[in-house]
């Protein structure tokens, strides 16, 4: 089976959690360890994805050439300038088993920065995960209509100055 997964808002490290489980199969009732029976999931609007407090800032990712001297570390943000999908990429790659079969089962993963997709991976795809999270809706998204005729707990007196 192939699932559709939106991380727009959703923490990626969360959502790591929930990824690995339909990568490895541990969803289904036939599931072994010893056996890879994982579906596929894409992963769209990775770009949209929320880290909590100050993570962009805070949380760094090391990278090493191979090369003498060859160490660097990048910042969150400046990783997600980069490549919006090497986060999402990287968080879901440290919660898999660390064994032989995560290769292939990162090879499943299909991470997409926008919600737009192949129509050759779109075709494939059978079912959707639930959001960790909802994802709350700007004000300047709700019909003008609806804001009127939301009920008011307060009613402020017309001759109220905020100071």
């Amino acid at each position: 089976m192939w699932y559709l997964y939106d991380a727009r808002w959703q923490n990626p490290f969360h959502s790591a959690d929930k990824i690995k489980l339909y990568l490895a199969g541990r969803n289904k009732p036939i599931y072994h360890p010893l056996s890879d029976c994982g579906d596929h999931v894409v992963v769209i609007n990775s770009l949209d994805i929320a880290l909590p407090g100050m993570e962009w800032e805070k949380r760094v990712y090391f990278h090493h050439t191979g090369y003498a001297g060859g160490a660097s570390w990048t910042l969150a943000w400046e990783l997600h300038k980069l490549d919006p999908t090497m986060i999402l990429r990287k968080a879901v790659y440290n919660k898999l088993d660390k064994n032989l079969l995560r290769r292939g089962r990162m090879a499943r993963l299909h991470i997409f920065p926008y919600d737009k997709v192949p129509d050759n991976i779109l075709e494939n795809v059978s079912a959707q995960m639930r959001q960790l999270r909802p994802v709350p809706i700007r004000l300047d998204q709700i019909p003008e209509e609806e804001v009127v005729n939301f009920p008011k707990v307060y009613d402020w007196p017309k001759d109220h100055v905020i100071s």
